[in-house]
Order: C-alpha cells, then sequence, then structure tokens
C-alpha cells in the first residue's frame, strides 16, 4: 500500500508551518526506521493491560489507581494469526521509539469500532504508565481529549507547555500530572481518511520542536501500513 506523501501529510495534519523546509529530514527518517524496523526480531505482543480507574465523565480518578480488569484487546480486535503479526509490528515501532528518549509516554492508536459498536480510539501498543484504553470518538469528548480532538479533526495538537495552556483556558485529559508537553498526530491511510493517532508525552516543557517532530512525523508516515485490519 502506498503511504501518504510526505507534503500531503504535512497539509492534512497541519503541521506545514511547524516543519516548513524538513521534507529531506522527513525522508530519511522513514527510511531509517523502515531499515530499523526490518532488522528486528518480531517482539512479543501484548494482548491485555491494565488501565486507570475512570471517574465521572469517563476521565481518569485519581492517578496511579487501577481498575480491577485489565482491558482485552482480543475482544475488540479479534485475536489470531493476522492481528498478533500486526501488533507484534506495532509494539517493534513503540520499542524503536522509546530509544529515542524524546518521549516518556507513547501510545498507538486505531480508529474502528469496540465491542459495544461504539467508534472509538483504542490504545494498540504503548510505553510508560497505564492509561485509558479508549477515546470516545464524540464532540462531546474532544472538549476535554485532545486524543478524540484529533480523532475527529484530523489536525494534529503540539502543547510545549501543559501549565501554560492549562492557564489560558485550554482544555485537557489529565491522566499523569507530570506531563508537561504533549504531541499528538493523525495517521491517514493511503485514501487520505483518518486511521488512527499517535499520542508522546514528555516530563519536561518544549519537548516537540523540529527534531522530535520529525521523528514521530516518520513514525505516522510508517504507521498505516502496519494497523490490523
Amino acid at each position: 500500500m502506498a503511504e501518504v506523501s510526505i507534503n500531503l501529510y504535512l497539509e492534512q495534519s497541519g503541521l506545514s508551518v511547524l516543519l516548513q523546509g524538513q521534507e529531506t529530514a522527513i525522508e530519511q527518517a522513514v527510511a531509517a526506521l523502515k531499515n530499523q524496523l526490518a532488522a528486528v526480531v518480531a517482539p512479543a505482543v501484548t494482548w491485555s493491560y491494565q488501565v486507570p480507574e475512570l471517574g465521572e465523565g469517563g476521565a481518569c480518578s485519581l492517578f496511579g489507581q487501577l481498575a480491577d480488569e485489565p482491558y482485552d484487546l482480543a475482544a475488540t480486535l479479534g485475536q489470531n494469526e493476522t492481528t498478533a503479526a500486526a501488533l507484534s509490528q506495532l509494539t517493534a515501532v513503540v520499542q524503536n521509539y522509546q530509544q529515542s528518549n524524546d518521549s516518556d509516554w507513547f501510545g498507538i492508536y486505531q480508529k474502528r469500532q469496540n465491542p459495544e459498536g461504539e467508534t472509538v480510539l483504542v490504545k494498540l501498543a504503548y510505553f510508560g504508565a497505564a492509561s485509558r484504553a479508549e477515546f470516545p470518538l464524540t464532540a462531546e469528548f474532544a472538549q476535554i481529549s485532545n486524543n478524540s480532538t484529533v480523532g475527529l479533526t484530523g489536525k494534529a495538537k503540539v502543547i510545549n507547555d501543559v501549565t501554560a495552556y492549562l492557564t489560558a483556558g485550554g482544555e485537557y485529559y489529565t491522566c499523569d500530572p507530570k506531563v508537561l508537553s504533549e504531541a499528538c498526530l493523525p495517521l491517514f491511510n493511503s485514501k487520505g481518511e483518518l486511521a488512527g493517532i499517535i499520542d508522546a508525552e514528555a516530563f519536561k516543557r518544549q519537548a516537540y520542536h523540529t527534531d522530535a517532530l520529525v521523528r514521530l512525523v516518520a513514525i505516522c508516515l510508517v504507521l498505516p501500513d502496519l494497523l490490523p485490519a
């Protein structure tokens, strides 16, 4: 499947201004990522993971307070060899990105229907602290969630000072109070349709500028072909 072109991705995601003149750097980052992934032995797949207890309105309750039941990916995706292979590739992407030390938390989400028939962003692979598994793709939830906002609009959200953003009246879904920067970027399939998002978070301010964003955009260009059907 053909990838979305770099210029089209930057335009569609709204990142053209932030990454003007970085097309060659992104192209090189994409090639490097593909080479690195090709050399990786397929990692083990995680079919379930712990999630925070959710409070009123579906927001995280107390930080570090986990729900009794883990989230079951198999119930949402179906458990078969093809899906397992896709999740293994996504896990390899996550592990590769973790080595950059750009972020303290990183997750890959796919747009799909959950067992209840709701269209959501479901977290397929990640590193970092436990976090919610699904983000509703509704206008109501988008009022408090960057993930849902990006999942609905296809426009990236880059916040390099969460404290200042909140002080200025910005809405923010807080699960980990240590997070001071966030970059949430859309994933588009070869038809230009929104297929999911990635979300990166850092415990420092000003974490997501040119070099860090180039690495994230490269991931966004490679990921759509790896997502489960």
